[in-house]
């Protein structure tokens, strides 16, 4: 299978650079592959599972917000926070759902603290999925 460069780089710093016969990442409009030739493009970033594949190695991450950008062949990803599932801790990403849903419950009169809330049990959800997943469960 062919393969093109692919960065992934968030605030924190540069987390892969090396190249990659697939990515998969959840765009706002929904999950979105790249593979090798694909057309450019610029696409913001929603929650949900990433997926790389390079060398015939498949990592799964925890992927939220930010942008993709696929320009002349090469693919940088530009979250604004990605985690590998073997770097999440399950217990506490359990904690983070149920806080998240303790502040959805209180602040389900105030719009604006509602769609932080419900943001914040996304991202927990997220983060719990990728992390069961990799744990096999």
């Amino acid at each position: 299978m062919s393969s093109f460069p692919l960065k992934i780089v968030t605030p924190d710093g540069l987390l892969f650079d090396g190249m990659a016969e697939k990515l998969i990442v959840r765009t706002i409009t929904g999950d979105m592959a790249v593979l090798a030739g694909h057309i450019n493009c610029l696409c913001p970033l929603g929650m949900g599972r990433a997926v790389v594949v390079s060398q015939g190695q498949r990592r799964t991450a925890a992927c939220i917000g930010g942008f993709l950008d696929v320009r002349s062949g090469s693919v940088t990803l530009v979250p604004t926070t990605f985690e590998w599932a073997e770097d999440i801790d399950l217990a506490r990403a359990e904690t983070a759902h149920q806080t998240a849903l303790k502040l959805l419950e209180q602040h389900k009169h105030d719009m604006t603290e509602l769609r932080i809330a419900e943001a914040k049990v996304h991202r927990a959800l997220v983060r719990k999925s990728v992390a069961q997943q990799a744990q096999g469960r």
